[in-house]
C-alpha cells in the first residue's frame, strides 16, 4: 500500500561494487548476488544527479548498483518502497541527545536516544547541540556517542555543565573558554562547534568566551 505522504529511506552512498553484467553472470549460476533490492523508490542523489524513480541494489551493507530496473532474482531480499523517497543519510543539525535522568538536557530526560527516532527518519548523523559542555562530555561520549549506531557529534556548551537548566545556564564563572577549546581538542572527528544559549543576563561575556574558545583550537592546529 502506498502511504500517503512519502517517507525517506535512508541509504548510505558507496561506490557501485558489482556491475550489471557481472550481476547477471552469477545469477545465472543459481545464487543471488545481492542481500536486498530496494525496488521503485524515487532515488535522489545530489552527487550523482539522480532525482528519479530507480532500483537499489546493497550487497554486503553497501550500494551494488543503481538502475531503472534489477532483477528480483539478483536479490535475496527484495522490498517494495515504491511512493518513498530513498536517499542517502540525512543529517539532523539540531538535536538534544545527552539522556539521563536528570530534569534538564544535560543527562536529562529531556533529551532524547538517538537511535529511537533516527533510522525510523531516514537520519543516520545527528549533531547535538550544546547538550554537554566542557565539564561532562565525556559522560555524554561515554552514555550516548559510544553507544549509538547513529554517528553523533556535536557543538560544545560553553557552560561546563552544559544544558543542565536554570541558574546553572547563567553561571558567568562556568563559561571557561580555554576548557571548552581543551575538550574540543581532544575530540576533534565528534565536536563540531561551541554552543552558546539560555543566558538572560545583559552583556555578551557567553557569546565573547564560546568565539574564543573556537579560536583557540584554530590557533593550537596552525602552531602544529
Amino acid at each position: 500500500m502506498t502511504p500517503t505522504k512519502p517517507l525517506a529511506v535512508a541509504v548510505a552512498v558507496s561506490m557501485l561494487l558489482v556491475s550489471g553484467s557481472q550481476a547477471a553472470g552469477t545469477a545465472a549460476q543459481g545464487a543471488p548476488v545481492y542481500d536486498l533490492l530496494l525496488d521503485g523508490g524515487h532515488v535522489i542523489d545530489p552527487k550523482n544527479g539522480i532525482s528519479g524513480e530507480r532500483d537499489v541494489a546493497v550487497d554486503d551493507g553497501k550500494i551494488a548498483e543503481v538502475a531503472e530496473t534489477i532483477d528480483p532474482a539478483l536479490a535475496e531480499k527484495t522490498v517494495d518502497v515504491s511512493g518513498n523517497y530513498v536517499t542517502p543519510g540525512l543529517i539532523d543539525l539540531h538535536t538534544h541527545l545527552f539522556v539521563g535522568p536528570e530534569e534538564a538536557y544535560a543527562a536529562g530526560v529531556h533529551s532524547v536516544a538517538p537511535d529511537e527516532f533516527t533510522f525510523r527518519a531516514g537520519v543516520t548523523t545527528a549533531v547535538d547541540t550544546g547538550s554537554a559542555g566542557w565539564q561532562n562530555f565525556d559522560d555524554f561520549k561515554e552514555r550516548v556517542i559510544d553507544q549509538s549506531q547513529t554517528r553523533v557529534l556535536a557543538f560544545l556548551n560553553i557552560v561546563g555543565k552544559g544544558m543542565a537548566g536554570g541558574d546553572f545556564e547563567q553561571d558567568l564563572g562556568d563559561m571557561k573558554a580555554r576548557q571548552a577549546a581543551k575538550v574540543a581538542l581532544e575530540y576533534p572527528d565528534l565536536i563540531v562547534g561551541i554552543k552558546t544559549a539560555h543566558y538572560e543576563g545583559p552583556d555578551w561575556a557567553p557569546v565573547e568566551r564560546s568565539v574564543q574558545a573556537g579560536e583557540i583550537p584554530g590557533r593550537s592546529r596552525t602552531s602544529r
